[in-house]
């Protein structure tokens, strides 16, 4: 069931009644959130959700297990049992086939032939999102970080909450369960807030990240045949589309679970807006950049020890955090050239530089800091090819195209292509208003003018029903 679709439409209100109806028990709440969870994951495929329920079964056996066994071998047994079965669960399905044919290629070299079996599998939606909510919280517990969740449906809905389940923001316990065991009420502001966020989200996937998808597909896809001023048109495309698309998958989620009286970790925070790499990795896929720096960097040693160390933990952050994406070796190739990216950053020490919004309190960005926008802008557009591309191969020759002498010709593409870049163009002047604010729409609630308020939520309706692209495509995070 996708957020963009008609059966969201009606599914949303009708959870959202009963919840409310339900309002003067907390228990029936929990409940009825847990099944509606799992009913809107097996709309996607009912076939994986044994999968989302024996991760969730394990996970809360292991953790109670941890927590009341006064042997640490058991405790040490119970941590790696859940540990090593949920990454082998990851493992079988995403990686399997990736290891298996890099394997067979690399003995190939060397005069060995070999015939692995690959499977024939597709990839659990969300299973890389609750897998990792399930580590979190059981080296949480390991660590005597938090005391194990006794109540089943309670950890249940933090695993499965169907706003967050196939797409995060990835949550800890530390900050979702609370929410879950205390009484919630109705709160209009609250829900008001929610639907702002709902309505801009939708806007940005189906206006922006959908139209400017139409035009990245095209161009991508018949690469070969387009000029090098083309080919940087479709690397921009695909730049806004992948915003539009998860940052607004991000809103609604974030939007949705306000309307049942939860806060769900920050995702986004105008990360096209970023002075430089580090910034920008602050800014984008918030609760996965956290989750790998409380979980993987700062266990590596983080930015302490030498310099050497320094550049080892950065590439296995960068590297993992581009192999959590897919098993392709585009993804580690597009982590790999983020850690280059930030490397001098940190070998200089300026990677904490630009902790506050550019221009804070200013209508406008200095010289200096428009200029570095511009350069953060233009190195991640060059790492999304790479993101984008079907493989190395097709994204190295894509870039020698790009800078080839046709970069200088007029781009081959449709006059509808600049309508759109025009809309972007809109839509980016409005965020940067709001960059102060949590969302694009944020700084809509100043408004005193009840009129202006929803003349902008009507305009916004209207863009979104003449300009948007209706047909049902996927978020791009589903296939992580």
């Amino acid at each position: 069931m996708l957020f963009n679709s008609l059966s969201f439409a009606v599914f949303l209100p009708i959870v959202f009644l009963a919840y409310w109806f339900l309002r003067s028990n907390k228990s029936y709440q929990n409940l009825l959130l847990m099944v509606a969870s799992y009913y809107f994951y097996a709309c996607w495929d009912y076939r994986f959700l044994f999968l989302l329920i024996f991760s969730t079964l394990l996970d809360y056996a292991s953790g109670l297990q941890m927590h009341y066994t006064k042997n640490s071998r058991m405790k040490f047994f119970w941590f790696w049992l859940s540990i090593l079965i949920n990454l082998g669960f990851l493992g079988i399905f995403k990686y399997y086939n990736f290891f298996a044919e890099s394997f067979s290629k690399a003995l190939s070299v060397f005069g060995i032939e070999t015939s692995f079996i690959f499977l024939d599998v597709i990839l659990p939606v969300g299973i890389s999102f609750y897998t990792f909510h399930g580590l979190s919280y059981v080296i949480d517990i390991y660590k005597n970080r938090i005391e194990p969740e006794k109540n089943f449906i309670d950890y249940s809905l933090f695993v499965s909450f169907f706003p967050l389940l196939v797409a995060g923001p990835i949550e800890r316990a530390t900050h979702l369960l609370p929410q879950i065991k205390r009484e919630r009420n109705f709160d209009y502001a609250k829900a008001s807030e929610g639907m702002r966020q709902i309505l801009w989200g939708l806007f940005k996937k189906i206006v922006i990240a959908d139209n400017c998808a139409y035009f990245a597909n095209i161009i991508f896809n018949n690469s070969y045949d387009y000029s090098g001023s083309t080919l940087f048109l479709g690397a921009l495309f695909f730049t806004f589309q992948i915003y539009g698309d998860f940052s607004g998958y991000s809103d609604i989620a974030l939007g949705t679970a306000k309307l049942f009286g939860f806060d769900l970790l920050k995702n986004f925070s105008f990360p096209y807006f970023s002075r430089d790499i580090a910034e920008f990795w602050r800014r984008w896929h918030i609760s996965l950049s956290s989750w790998f720096r409380d979980y993987l960097y700062i266990p590596l040693g983080g930015s302490k020890g030498g310099i050497m160390m320094k550049i080892r933990n950065t590439f296995i952050i960068f590297i993992v955090s581009g192999f959590w994406h897919g098993a392709n070796w585009t993804f580690i190739v597009w982590g790999a050239l983020n850690a280059l990216y930030f490397l001098p950053l940190m070998l200089l020490n300026t990677n904490r530089s630009n902790l506050e919004i550019a221009a804070q309190g200013k209508i406008s960005p200095t010289f200096r800091e428009a200029i570095n926008i511009l350069i953060t802008f233009l190195l991640t557009v060059f790492a999304w090819i790479f993101f984008r591309a079907d493989n190395v191969l097709h994204a190295t020759s894509y870039i020698k195209q790009i800078f080839s002498g046709t970069f200088f010709t007029l781009p081959q593409i449709e006059l509808k292509a600049y309508f759109i870049l025009s809309v972007v163009f809109l839509f980016f002047i409005t965020e940067w208003l709001s960059r102060e604010y949590d969302y694009g729409l944020g700084l809509i609630k100043n408004l005193k003018s009840p009129f202006k308020r929803y003349l902008i939520y009507f305009i916004i309706v209207l863009a979104i029903f003449l300009i948007g692209n209706f047909e049902e495509n996927e978020f791009i995070y589903f296939q992580f």
